[in-house]
């Protein structure tokens, strides 16, 4: 099979975002072939684009994505051709201390964040035949994609490609960061700092198992509405309240604090949200880098903790159907976390989107 040539939004360290013909080399032994037919624009992405994560390669930009398997390569059991999957960026290995012990969140095995497949190798090239990188091993902003077969998770046909992309991060992330990583129980209260993508989703988490009450955070009316519908039963404008006074006055201090933008600032102002023996989970990325202070004494004190959460502490492979699931019995309404949806070259204003706060997801189709 010969290689299959396709437009991708690329970022280059010198040239950054742009759109390019790349091609992709057939899939070889243990890997899969994707036709994508939905890409989510993430704030991962826009890590890339604004240097708050540098690259020193050009990359393939994307990494929520569902589609279709259209080939397998040699050794590949678990997919075949026609499987409807949603794209898991933190492909494991499988056979780490960490994914023995069935924590693939944080497997040291893992090529995906060095922006390559497993074996250090891209699948992708340009006009001229200079490589270009899978951004966390996937590079989902193109028609077709060539992936491990650990990155492909196969889903219900009847399951939307746009949401499904949306479950490969965002979901799976913010859902996780309650369920897995705070481990929340009902009756437990919680603020949400950040009500994008990921923080509407930290807030179905917490409606899922039953937290109340349920605070959101954020500058925008818009989001604030969005995060009312997603069983929020408070708002909050970040920039006319003292949350943490209003935190400790109306609740006497949150259960959890979820941190969703990957501010430093904001990370610093959530033990003073908390009650004692509450926890503050660190749902954003930050930029690589990116330091905070907290009172020691407080935290010790009090007992409070201060938890990061890597992907929701999800193993793909287990979590992402599960949300599926959920999401076909009526459980989660992830169809109003899809604001826009538009053609594929339309990345840098999506980008723009995300960059003004504006509106919820945007889902990108080739």
């Amino acid at each position: 099979m010969s290689a299959r040539t396709c437009p991708a939004i690329t970022y280059d360290p010198v040239e950054g975002l742009r759109t390019r013909q790349v091609s992709h080399r057939p899939a070889g032994p243990g890997e899969v072939e994707i036709d994508v037919r939905a890409a989510g624009v993430c704030h991962s992405d826009l890590h890339i684009l604004s240097g708050d994560w540098p690259s020193d390669r050009p990359l393939v930009l994307g990494h929520e994505a569902a589609g279709v398997v259209s080939a397998v390569g040699a050794g590949v059991t678990g997919l075949a051709v026609g499987d409807h999957v949603v794209m898991s960026w933190f492909a494991p290995c499988r056979s780490c201390r960490k994914c023995l012990a069935g924590m693939a969140w944080l497997c040291t095995g893992t090529k995906a964040v060095a922006n390559t497949l497993p074996d250090g190798t891209t699948p992708f090239t340009d006009e001229q035949g200079e490589e270009i990188w899978p951004y966390l091993g996937l590079g989902a902003f193109t028609n077709r994609l060539v992936v491990p077969e650990t990155a492909a998770v196969k889903v219900p046909d009847e399951l939307p490609f746009g949401i499904g992309a949306l479950l490969g991060c965002s979901i799976s992330t913010g859902i996780g960061a309650v369920m897995n990583t705070a481990n929340v129980r009902p009756g437990e209260s919680a603020v949400v700092v950040g009500a994008g993508g990921v923080g509407l989703s930290v807030v179905m988490g917490l409606r899922l198992v039953g937290a109340d009450p349920v605070v959101a955070v954020d500058l925008s009316p818009e989001r604030l509405a969005a995060a009312e519908r997603f069983g929020a039963t408070h708002t909050l404008d970040g920039a006319a309240t003292d949350v943490a006074a209003w935190c400790q006055e109306n609740l006497g201090g949150a259960d959890y604090a979820f941190e969703a933008i990957g501010s430093p600032r904001v990370i610093e102002t959530l033990p003073g949200m908390l009650t004692s023996g509450g926890a503050a989970v660190l749902v954003g990325m930050a930029a690589v880098g990116a330091t905070g202070a907290f009172n020691l004494f407080d935290l010790a004190d009090q007992g409070k903790r201060v938890l990061g959460c890597n992907y929701g502490s999800s193993v793909g492979a287990i979590d992402i159907p599960k949300l599926a699931r959920l999401y076909l019995a009526g459980r989660l309404p992830l169809d109003e976390l899809i604001g826009t949806v538009r053609p594929m070259e339309q990345a840098a204003a999506a980008f723009e989107d995300l960059r003004s706060a504006v509106g919820t997801r945007t889902i990108l189709e080739p």
